[in-house]
This record gives structure tokens, C-alpha cells and sequence, in this order.
């Protein structure tokens, strides 16, 4: 596994990307949100090089992301990174006018990879995500009057086995649920009113 915010990459353009990764992360998460979004894992296309979960370095760059500055490029690849599933998650908060009150994280924060293949995703195992448990807890505490929401089946687990209960969930928006992503957290939405 990677660890954005303390781990360097061959494709870092600085040596300090580590703790500008961190500085995005603490930049996102000053606020007191309505929303708390939980997604699978850090993505090798979006948070291991963002440090922000379900944002990549075309998002950053684009500066459509509340609270977080960035307008210089994160890596030294040819084209800035850039993750399906990022790009859905921040059109939709956008459209739902929810975006500057929403925190995303992760149900395991850092990035699981494939051995010998850093640049690419895989799921995390289900120790991994128990392990990290302690880490979801006190970033849903941090949060607590926000509504939180799962966004896939890994998240939802996640979330049932750190606060117990039924938690709210969305598709995830991979694998052609865009759509139902979107259906889903617009009725979450709508369902809590204008909060």
C-alpha cells in the first residue's frame, strides 16, 4: 500500500509532494460539513497524488474543488491525472449544489495496489479495512452532525462495522454507475431537505 501523505512517487514533481498532498487534505477537511461521503480506497489516479479522496490532478487543476488550492501541477507525467469516478463524484456535488459542504474520505484512506504495480488500483482486503477502522471512527467523530453516506458496498461494511446500524449508501459510481450514483445521492439529498 501507498501512503499519500507521508510517501513519495516516481512521478512526484517535487521532493515536498508528500506534504503538499497533506496540506490539500487538511485544506479539505476545514469545514464543518453536511456531508460526509465514504468511498473504497485511495485511487493511484486520484488520491495517492491528490491526497484528497475522489479527486484527481485534472480536478485540482481545473480548481473546481472548495477549499483546496492548487494550481500547479502535482507529477511529472505528460497529461495531469485524471479518474473516472473522481470526476463524477465532483460534477455531482456541483449540480447538487453540495460540494463546498461535503468531506470525502476513504473506508481504508491510503492506496492497495497490485504487487510490483504501483499504478494500479485493487480492492482492499477486509483486514485491512477492520485495521483501519480507528482512522474512519475519528474522521466520522471529527464530523459527527454530518450526514454520512456510503458510497459503494466496501464503504458501506466499513461503516456498519465502526457505527452499527444502516447506513446510508449510493452505488458506487465505477463500473457504469454513474447514473445510479447520481440518482441515488440526489434522492439522499433531497430526502434531507435544505440542510
Amino acid at each position: 500500500m501507498f501512503n499519500p501523505w507521508s510517501d513519495a512517487d516516481p512521478l512526484d514533481r517535487t521532493d515536498d509532494a508528500a506534504s503538499q498532498r497533506l496540506r490539500r487534505l487538511k485544506q479539505h477537511l476545514a469545514c464543518r460539513p453536511a456531508f460526509v461521503l465514504v468511498g473504497e480506497a485511495a485511487g493511484y489516479q486520484s488520491c495517492r497524488f491528490s491526497g484528497v479522496a475522489f479527486t484527481s490532478e485534472r480536478l485540482l487543476l481545473e480548481d473546481g474543488i472548495p477549499r483546496v488550492l492548487s494550481s500547479e501541477r502535482i507529477t511529472d507525467r505528460v497529461r495531469p491525472w485524471s479518474e473516472p469516478s473522481a470526476t463524477v463524484v465532483w460534477r455531482c456535488l456541483h449540480e447538487l449544489r453540495i460540494a463546498d459542504r461535503t468531506v470525502l474520505w476513504n473506508a481504508f484512506p491510503w492506496h492497495p495496489y497490485r504487487p510490483g504495480e504501483p499504478h494500479s488500483n485493487r480492492r482492499p482486503s477486509t483486514a485491512e479495512v477492520r485495521q483501519s477502522a480507528q482512522v474512519l471512527r475519528s474522521v466520522l467523530d471529527r464530523f459527527a452532525d454530518a450526514t454520512v453516506v456510503a458510497v459503494g458496498q466496501v464503504a458501506r461494511q466499513a461503516l456498519q462495522n465502526v457505527v452499527g446500524g444502516s447506513p446510508r449508501v449510493v452505488r458506487h459510481p465505477a463500473m457504469a454507475g454513474a447514473r445510479e450514483f447520481r440518482l441515488n445521492l440526489a434522492a439522499i439529498v433531497r430526502s434531507l431537505g435544505n440542510r
